[in-house]
Parts: C-alpha cells; sequence; structure tokens
C-alpha cells in the first residue's frame, strides 16, 4: 500500500495546474518567508476537512485569506490552460460580502470557465488529490472550450 500512494503523489506534483498554483503562491512571498516550506505545506490551507469545515460560521463576510486561496485557485486554471495552449486567459471575480457569486476565465472573446460560487466561507477541498482534480477538471474544460471555438478564443 505505501508503494502506491509514493507512486501517486509525484504523478500530482507534476500536474501543469499543481505547478502553476504553487508558482502563485510563491510569486506572492515578496519578503522570502515561504522559500523554506514545501511545495505541500504551501498549499495546505486549501485542505479541510468536513469537520473543519462544518466549524466555520455561514454567517458574515468571508475571511480575506480565503478570498485570496479562492483567487489564486483560479488564476492558476488560467495560467494552466495559457502554458497548455498558449492564449491568454484572465480571470474576473464579482463576490458579494455575504460569501456567494460568480469566478469567469476569458480567453479573447469566449468565457472558457463559467463557476457560480456559494458557501465560499467554507472554500476548500478534503485532499490535495481532490484539489489537484478539481483544478485540472476546470483546465481541462477549458482547453476542451477554446478547441471547439479557436477563434472567438484568440480576439
Amino acid at each position: 500500500m505505501p508503494e502506491t500512494a509514493a507512486i501517486e503523489k509525484p504523478a500530482l506534483t507534476d500536474s501543469v495546474f499543481f505547478k502553476e498554483l504553487v508558482k502563485q503562491w510563491r510569486a506572492q512571498d515578496s519578503y522570502g518567508a515561504w522559500e523554506k516550506k514545501s511545495d505541500l505545506d504551501l498549499l495546505a490551507p486549501y485542505i479541510q476537512t468536513k469537520e473543519q469545515r462544518r466549524e466555520i460560521p455561514i454567517m458574515g463576510d468571508p475571511d480575506p485569506e480565503t478570498l485570496w486561496r479562492l483567487e489564486l485557485f483560479y488564476n492558476a486554471i488560467g495560467l494552466a490552460v495559457e502554458r497548455s495552449l498558449g492564449i491568454m486567459v484572465s480571470p474576473m471575480m464579482k463576490m458579494h460580502h455575504e460569501g456567494f457569486g460568480r469566478m469567469v476565465l476569458i480567453a479573447g472573446r469566449l468565457v472558457v470557465v463559467n463557476k457560480h460560487l456559494r458557501d465560499v466561507h467554507r472554500f476548500g477541498f478534503e485532499s490535495l488529490e481532490k484539489l489537484v482534480a478539481e483544478g485540472e477538471k476546470h483546465v481541462g474544460d477549458a482547453c476542451a472550450m477554446i478547441g471547439k471555438f479557436p477563434d472567438a478564443a484568440k480576439y
């Protein structure tokens, strides 16, 4: 069983999305405070158990750090698409102070990701595998959309 876990971890860290998300985090470290942290330690705030999510109150404004993590997550998706296809993707987020809103990623004139967000207070994933899978799913969907409408994505 430990052999399987050792095989799966490198596959996750080889993901284009994973690499872009880590780059996003590293780029935010202007004073070098996180230089000695491993990539997995940097992404630890995304991992939350069901119990941890239940403890977060729904009422009130989402934590600014949670909103920041959300933005970095979708920025990484856009950058992974750019790296894969060479087409620039721009994120746009409109968030209500109560924790619901919309995130879109736009390539040219084409919306490649359109995600309605709710309960942003509880944004997180149960495991690193689920974090990477969700990011890769969005990257794949965005690439497929650009493949379907390449002319709209270029302008």
